[in-house]
C-alpha cells in the first residue's frame, strides 16, 4: 500500500481518512484529488496538508484527462470518497448527483483499470438499501433507494461492482451508517444543530422527530474503510455500522444537552418528501472477517464534536451567516498542479 489516491480527500470523511493514512508507516505517499466544492476545504486536512507524503490535486473526478494523469502517477490503491452527499440538496439537483456519483465513478474505474490499480475501495452509504421498518440489511439485501442521493450512490455502487465483474478491477464497496464528528460542513443535522444552538438560535425537526438513523463516529468509519483497503476481498461489499440507533428527536435531546439548551429551542415542521423512516444495516461481516469494531461511545463523540465547533467558530460561523462564498478560497490552488510542496 505504498501510494494511495484518495478522491474527495478534503471533505469531511475523506480528510479524516487522509490524516489516518499519513501516519501509517507503510504508506509512502498519499495523493488527494478534490474539486473543493462548497463542502471541501484543504483546512480540513490540517497539518497533513503540509506533509512530505501528501500531494494535493485540485480537480473533478469527472475530468477524464486529469483522472488519467493522476492514475498514471503511480498509485497502487484508490479510495473513492468524492460525492455529492446531502439528501436535501439532491431533490433539486438529481442530475448533478447522478453525474458526480455515478459517471464520476465510471471515469475513475476506467482509469484504474487502464493503470492496473491494485485495490479500489468505493465508499457508499446504508441509504442504498432503502427504508426498513424492522430488521437490518445485510450485504446481500436488494438495493431499494428512495431519495435522489441514495439512487445516485446505488448507481455508483453498481458501476464499481460492475467493473469487478467485467474488467476484473479489484473493487470493494463499503456502506456505512450516518457519520458525525469534527470538521463536518454545517448542513447535516448534527453540525447544523450544533452551530445554531451554540449561537442561541432555534432548530427544526421534521414531523414528530420519529426518523431513526444509526450514528457512527467518523473515526470508526475510517478504521473500517482502512480494514477493507488492507484486507477486504475484491468483489465484496462491507457494511460499516455499529454506532447508536436514535430517532431524530432523541438525537436532538443529546445535542440540546451538550449545548446547554432546552426544548424551547426546537420547532416542529412538516416532513420532507420521501423521508425514510428508518435505516439499519447488519455489520457482522466486517466484524467477523476484518475485525472491525467501533470504539467511540455516542455521548463521548457528541461531546467532542460539540467542543470542536465551540472552539472553532472561525471555521463555521462565517458559513452559517452566509458571509463567505459557498466555494472556499482554497480553490485558488492551481487545477491539476498539486500542492506547492508536492
Amino acid at each position: 500500500m505504498e501510494h494511495v489516491l484518495v478522491t474527495g480527500g478534503a471533505g469531511f470523511i475523506g480528510s479524516h481518512f487522509v490524516k489516518r493514512l499519513i501516519t501509517a508507516e507503510d504508506v509512502a505517499r498519499v495523493t488527494v484529488l478534490d474539486a473543493l466544492t462548497y463542502a471541501g476545504h484543504v483546512e480540513n486536512l490540517g497539518t497533513a496538508f503540509f506533509s512530505d507524503k501528501l500531494r494535493f490535486v485540485h480537480g473533478n473526478v469527472q475530468d477524464a484527462d486529469l483522472v488519467n494523469d493522476v492514475m498514471a502517477s503511480g498509485p497502487t490503491a484508490v479510495v473513492h470518497f468524492a460525492a455529492e452527499s446531502h439528501v436535501g440538496r439532491s431533490y433539486g439537483a438529481a442530475r448533478e448527483f447522478l453525474s458526480t456519483n455515478a459517471l464520476g465513478t465510471q471515469v475513475l474505474v476506467d482509469a484504474a483499470h487502464r493503470h492496473t490499480i491494485g485495490k479500489f475501495v468505493h465508499v457508499s452509504t446504508d441509504e442504498v438499501y432503502g427504508p426498513l421498518v424492522q430488521g437490518s440489511a445485510t450485504e446481500q439485501a436488494a438495493l431499494r433507494p428512495s431519495v435522489p442521493y441514495a439512487v445516485s450512490k446505488a448507481a455508483g455502487d453498481l458501476v464499481a461492482l460492475g467493473a469487478y465483474q467485467t474488467l476484473g478491477l479489484p473493487v470493494c464497496v463499503t456502506r456505512s451508517s450516518n457519520n458525525y464528528g469534527p470538521y463536518q460542513y454545517p448542513e447535516k443535522i448534527i453540525p447544523l444543530f450544533l452551530t445554531r444552538l451554540l449561537r442561541g438560535m432555534p432548530v427544526t425537526l421534521h414531523d414528530r422527530g420519529q426518523h431513526v438513523r444509526n450514528w457512527l463516529h467518523v473515526e470508526d468509519n475510517c478504521a473500517g474503510i482502512e480494514a477493507v483497503l488492507r484486507d477486504g476481498k475484491p468483489g465484496e461489499v462491507y457494511n460499516l455500522g455499529g454506532g447508536a440507533d436514535l430517532s431524530s428527536k432523541d438525537l436532538t435531546g443529546y445535542l440540546l444537552a451538550v449545548c446547554g439548551a432546552t426544548w424551547d429551542a426546537v420547532t416542529y415542521i412538516p416532513d420532507r418528501p420521501a423521508n425514510d423512516i428508518r435505516y439499519s444495516i447488519d455489520w457482522a461481516k466486517a466484524r467477523d472477517q476484518l475485525g472491525y469494531r467501533p470504539k467511540r461511545r455516542l455521548e463521548d463523540g457528541l461531546a467532542e464534536t460539540a467542543e470542536w465547533y465551540r472552539r472553532n467558530p472561525d471555521r463555521w460561523a462565517p458559513i452559517a451567516r452566509g458571509k463567505i462564498p459557498a466555494v472556499p478560497l482554497a480553490r485558488t490552488i492551481p487545477s491539476g498542479k498539486g500542492s506547492p510542496h508536492a
